[in-house]
């Protein structure tokens, strides 16, 4: 795909490069002619322009790409008005990035494709995972249920997977378990990689410490599982 990132501080130029590893073609664009001379060779091709004013927009080629992404964050006004101009201009699909609240409800008004919030995003994963008293990924599905990832307590190591009763005892699905396996990297260097149990082998398999659980449940159901452990 293409897609043109206009805002090119921090969030903006690190999802341009990422975009570009994973094979797109990506346009930047941004005022400020320092950000655009550090990312110009890492990205497809980079716009020194002021994306408030009408005419200057008009030079980026908005009806070539996919999807044009408003990575501005720290000029509220300069965001608001890039997604207007877009808009009136004419452009199928837009994101924007909301730094806050007031932001995200005033680029609602715009019915763009998507409205990102990174900071925030970082902040609930942060503050779930301090909730939940140990490290943990989580992906939110709906407002009480996760997918939750995290290393498997002591207290199972040593125990079929078969009596662990997850779902039972602490309404958890189990979806996954991954154990590290010694290997070799394309350098012949040893390293460990995680390998998935395959589900029909793991009702046999014993715990062993250091396997990932991957689990369907809620912070509810999480904490309850660490409460009855450690008492």
């Amino acid at each position: 795909m293409r897609y043109l990132i206009i805002g090119l501080g921090i969030y903006g130029s690190n999802l341009a490069i990422d975009l570009t590893n994973m094979g797109h073609e990506v346009i930047g664009a941004d005022v400020n002619a320092s950000l655009v001379e550090s990312i110009k060779d890492f990205i497809s091709t980079a716009y020194i322009i002021d994306s408030t004013d009408e005419i200057s927009l008009s030079v980026l080629p908005l009806k070539n790409v996919d999807l044009v992404i408003v990575a501005i964050g720290e000029n509220f006004g300069a965001s608001i008005r890039t997604v207007a101009l877009l808009k009136k201009m004419g452009v199928a699909h837009i994101y924007a990035r909301a730094i806050d609240k007031l932001h995200e409800s005033i680029l609602e008004g715009f019915d763009i494709d998507r409205i990102l919030t990174p900071e925030q995003r970082a902040a609930e994963d942060l503050v779930h995972e301090m909730a939940l008293g140990s490290e943990i990924e989580s992906l939110k599905i709906d407002d009480n249920s996760y997918v939750l990832k995290f290393t498997v307590p002591d207290y199972f190591v040593g125990m079929r997977y078969s009596s662990l009763d997850l779902d039972r005892s602490y309404g958890m699905d189990l979806i996954a378990v991954t154990r590290l396996t010694a290997g070799r990297n394309m350098l012949g260097i040893s390293r460990s990689h995680p390998e998935r149990i395959e589900s029909a082998a793991l009702a046999d398999e014993k715990v062993e410490k250091g396997d990932t659980l991957i689990c369907l449940g809620t912070t509810k159901s999480y904490r309850e599982l660490f409460k009855n452990i450690e008492s």
